[in-house]
C-alpha cells in the first residue's frame, strides 16, 4: 500500500522544539519533492515549507522563516519538519505531501496539486 505517514506531534510546551517526520512505504521518496502543510482550527490549510529532491533547494513561508528546518533522508525515505521557537499560531493539524519530480535538483513549490498526502499529525501548544 501506498502511503505517507507523519508522526512526531502532540501536545507540546512552549519552548520545545518538535520534530515531525513524514516517512513514505510502498515507494522511494528520491523521485519526489515534499511539501509541508499545516491546517490551524478555524483557517485554511497553507503550505509551510518544501524541500526539494537533492535536498539544497528549501523554501518557507515567510511565518515560518527562520524557525522550521525542512530536511530529508532518503536511506530512510523519511523527511522531517523541525519546529524551533514555537508560537501558539504553529498549533495546527501538519501534513506532508509528495509530488513525483523526476530531475535530481533544486526545485520544489507548496501548492499545486500533489500525488500523495499523509493523514496529519496535530501539534497543539500547550498555555
Amino acid at each position: 500500500q501506498l502511503a505517507l505517514v507523519e508522526s512526531g506531534g502532540g501536545l507540546v510546551q512552549p519552548g520545545e522544539s518538535p520534530k515531525l517526520s513524514c516517512t513514505a512505504s510502498g515507494f522511494a521518496l528520491d523521485a519526489y519533492f515534499i511539501a509541508w502543510f499545516r491546517q490551524a482550527p478555524g483557517k485554511e490549510r497553507e503550505g509551510v515549507a518544501c524541500i526539494s529532491t537533492s535536498g539544497r533547494g528549501r523554501y518557507y513561508e515567510d511565518s515560518v522563516k527562520g524557525r522550521f528546518t525542512v530536511s530529508r533522508s532518503n536511506s530512510k525515505n523519511a523527511v522531517y519538519l523541525q519546529i524551533n521557537s514555537l508560537k501558539p499560531e504553529d498549533t495546527a493539524d501538519y501534513y506532508c505531501a509528495a509530488k513525483s519530480h523526476y530531475q535530481y535538483d533544486d526545485f520544489c513549490v507548496y501548492g499545486g496539486e500533489f500525488d500523495y498526502w499523509g493523514q496529519g499529525t496535530q501539534v497543539t501548544i500547550s498555555s
